[in-house]
């Protein structure tokens, strides 16, 4: 009787754990499918979510304006301008006198001194903020000195600057020149240096002598009509945002006698149908994604990972429910938004500008805002309850992921003592087929040896 003993061995181990091995196997890959497809479930909320995000932010929102800028014969000023959905159709003209500055001063040849001559150094502002820097503990390198490089280090790192000032050294054939720069535009920004705390010293004297003005605190002076009869206004910025959802940023004064801009603003359809398209995108794209994962088919290959889920089946359906209620008597319908049988939906532009023809407020009345705190219409309503599913930690996909995380690793201690019994009952069929192959081969040798005599 011929046999291998690491052959048999396996063989019969293999059989006593192999319905377990399968059993773990069937699970592995049912845990590994579920998990794979709430990553996918999670990346197509996340989508959604971020496009509802969007569309209820005051840059983005669905209802679009526009702002258009014209300049009439003789006008040299130059703008830009944006309209958010708040901004009311109207028309406006502008004078821009002249344009806002922000101060930028230098000192130039500061001389190296001795760390001694420092002392406190007070940096002010014509809007009355002021902060005080210490040139005592200015000494980068320990070189004992101080220099115009750690002069400027020393402001811009100072308690209570915070952008007030920013200091920088630029080096030219005189020598190195600290330049000072306001935080804030126009006259209000104009900086000062009191240098009387510090000892007599060239420091001192450079510091309190009169710097070189590269750029003028001055302040935007703009018309709002024309110049001189109109509305003026004069502020430390070069954007106007005066009027409500309507922001001007003017980069060119007018020359003497320049006819003022036309600013025009009005409704934007064509914006505003592209961002109802982003919605109808956004929503296909998640219902696409549901109906693939809940998909049912006698072909396990083709069953979605969640074929038999109640919870992802009432989600898909849930959501369908929500974008048709009914908010202030209107519906996505009277919006020319419409679903078919599988959920997806398709807007009639036609229908949508004759509603906001007869009721500019309806696509504000339906969706209303996503935002944290003002939630309304459909956005509000599906928002809230994608939180169910998306909130971190204690939402339905973070429980779940951590379900299967748990049943995971459940499935890898079980394989590791399943592993565990194949070794040991392997040694033992080893150990107990060696013993016989061994005494096998003794009877053949002893029944040869006894075929020898009889020969004999």
């Amino acid at each position: 009787m011929e046999f291998d003993p690491t052959t048999t061995a396996t063989q019969l181990a293999t059989l006593l754990v192999q319905g377990p091995q399968q059993q773990i196997d069937r699970e592995s890959q049912v845990a590994k499918a579920t998990q794979a497809g709430l990553e996918k479930l999670r990346s197509a909320l996340s989508g959604f979510t971020t496009a509802l995000s969007g569309l209820s932010s005051v840059a983005g929102g669905l209802k679009k304006n526009s702002a258009t800028l014209s300049a009439g014969a003789g006008a040299t000023a130059t703008a830009s301008a944006s309209a958010s959905a708040s901004a009311q159709p109207g028309s406006y003209s502008f004078f821009v006198e002249q344009l806002a500055s922000t101060h930028q001063i230098a000192y130039a040849d500061l001389p190296a001194v001795p760390v001694a001559l420092g002392g406190p150094l007070v940096v002010q502002r014509a809007d009355g903020s002021a902060f005080n820097v210490n040139l005592l503990a200015a000494d980068q390198d320990g070189d004992g000195n101080l220099n115009a490089t750690e002069i400027a280090r020393a402001i811009n790192q100072a308690s209570g600057n915070e952008g007030k000032v920013t200091a920088q050294v630029a080096n030219t054939a005189s020598g190195p020149q600290l330049i000072l720069s306001s935080g804030l535009g126009g006259e209000d920004g104009a900086i000062t240096i009191d240098a009387s705390g510090l000892p007599d010293s060239a420091l001192k004297t450079s510091l309190g002598g009169a710097p070189t003005q590269l750029a003028a605190a001055r302040d935007a002076v703009i018309w709002l009509g024309e110049q001189g009869s109109g509305l003026r206004i004069q502020q430390g910025s070069n954007s106007y945002t005066g009027i409500a959802g309507v922001s001007v940023t003017f980069t060119q004064a007018h020359s003497a006698g320049g006819a003022p801009l036309q600013l025009d603003v009005a409704a934007d359809k064509a914006g505003t149908e592209e961002s109802l398209r982003k919605f109808v995108t956004a929503y296909n794209a998640l219902q696409t994604e549901l109906n693939n994962l809940t998909k049912t088919s006698e072909d396990a290959a083709s069953r979605g990972a969640f074929s038999t889920d109640a919870g992802v089946r009432n989600l898909r359906n849930r959501l369908n429910d929500l974008i048709r209620q009914d908010f202030g008597g209107l519906r996505i319908s009277d919006l020319g938004i419409s679903a078919d049988r599988q959920g997806q939906l398709t807007l009639d532009t036609a229908r949508l500008q004759k509603t906001l023809t007869a009721n500019p407020e309806a696509l504000d009345t339906v969706f209303g805002s996503a935002a944290l705190g003002k939630r309304s219409g459909v956005l509000g309503a599906v928002t809230d309850h994608l939180e169910i599913w998306t909130k971190s930690g204690t939402g339905q996909l973070a429980r779940r992921l951590d379900n299967v995380q748990v049943q995971q690793k459940d499935l890898t201690q079980r394989r590791d003592r399943l592993d565990e019994l194949f070794n040991v009952n392997y040694e033992r069929y080893l150990l107990q087929f060696s013993q016989l192959q061994t005494v096998l081969g003794q009877m053949n040798q002893t029944s040869g040896l006894f075929g020898q005599l009889g020969a004999a």
